[in-house]
């Protein structure tokens, strides 16, 4: 049994390959009971503060359901009513909330932030996303890794596109704590930041893990366990920036030869993916550039090697596990 009560988790780097397994272990067994209708509302009376400065479908509803089936109450703070760094300061807002609520998640902007509220609070506060860093999304990942590989230690993760953010930066941190070897495949402009990567490097050295950065798709991809990518352009960036990137990263699409260089690879997407013109952005990006598809094919996406939604789905219960064990779980 190991204790995490009263920790915050804001990023991977802050946690132990010990402690990384637990959550992960400890989220396979939530999953099960779950599964069997065995309730765990344990945290029954307590109440968690959902603040999103960044709106999401897959995190909110991750966050909501988990602290629901933990007994817990949940109140949500959209970015037109959190206040948080415009009327009140972050040190503030994190000790108001930390006197009403147990615990406090966060998605938003800078790491700074999530860190200066832990910082404050006096509860757990929990990362959703920063544009630094992804905790959750690494351990969902890690758990529909291990369902579909049967381990987690000594597996090649390629990720695909631009690797500079939080998607890159979280990938790369997992697979150095945990033995696994890491490859960013991309042009060398959109690789990882070198503090990072001599970071993680480091790290990777200590668990038998390593770290590649290479701009050759078919060598890169060899032979590779899991093959992940993510949306090239956020939303509201100007036209400048799309014509940029769809340029520079068409050529690390995720497509079948890329799935059949790999081998047996399973494919992984955190979602949302632009696969097909079945959305409003679909349909502009096809009007624009002329494309249908752009990280990742549609026969990709939809193909047996995808496991994009038992990925989505097993967000709910690492989350759960997150705040379960952080909030003071107990066998």
């Amino acid at each position: 049994m190991m204790n995490l009560k009263g920790r915050s988790f804001l990023k991977l780097l802050d946690y132990t390959p010990e402690e990384i397994t637990y959550l992960i272990d400890l989220a396979a067994d939530l999953k099960a009971k779950k599964k069997a209708g065995i309730p765990v509302n344990r945290f029954q009376g307590k109440n968690v503060a959902l603040i999103f400065e960044k709106t999401s479908t897959r995190t909110r509803s991750s966050f909501e359901v988990a602290a629901h089936d933990l007994g817990m109450g949940t109140t949500y703070l959209d970015p037109s009513c959190s206040q948080i760094g415009k009327k009140e300061s972050i040190r503030d807002t994190a000790r108001v909330l930390g006197r009403m609520y147990e615990g406090i998640e966060y998605r938003g902007y800078g790491q700074s932030i999530v860190e200066e509220l832990a910082k404050y609070a006096g509860v757990p506060v929990w990362n959703g996303l920063t544009n630094e860093f992804h905790p959750t999304q690494m351990l969902a990942d890690l758990l529909t890794i291990k369902e579909h590989l049967g381990r987690i230690r000594g597996v090649k993760l390629v990720y695909m596109g631009d690797a500079r953010y939080n998607m890159g930066n979280s990938y790369m941190v997992v697979c150095a704590k945990m033995g696994m070897h890491f490859v960013a495949c991309a042009p060398s402009k959109y690789f990882p930041g070198k503090e990072l990567v001599e970071t993680c490097e480091a790290i990777a050295k200590e668990n038998g893990g390593s770290i590649t950065l290479t701009e050759d798709v078919k060598e890169g991809t060899k032979d590779a366990d899991v093959i992940c990518t993510d949306v090239w352009v956020s939303m509201g960036e100007p036209d400048s920036i799309w014509r940029e990137r769809i340029e520079d990263l068409m050529p690390y699409q995720v497509n079948r030869a890329v799935m059949q260089n790999a081998g047996n690879a399973i494919f992984m997407h955190c979602l949302p993916a632009f696969h097909d013109r079945n959305t409003g952005i679909g349909e502009e990006i096809a009007a624009r550039f002329g494309i249908y598809e752009m990280e990742v094919t549609d026969e990709v996406f939809e193909s047996p090697q995808s496991v994009v939604f038992d990925e989505a789905e097993n967000r709910m219960h690492t989350i759960k596990a997150v705040m379960a064990a952080t909030l003071g779980w107990e066998e």
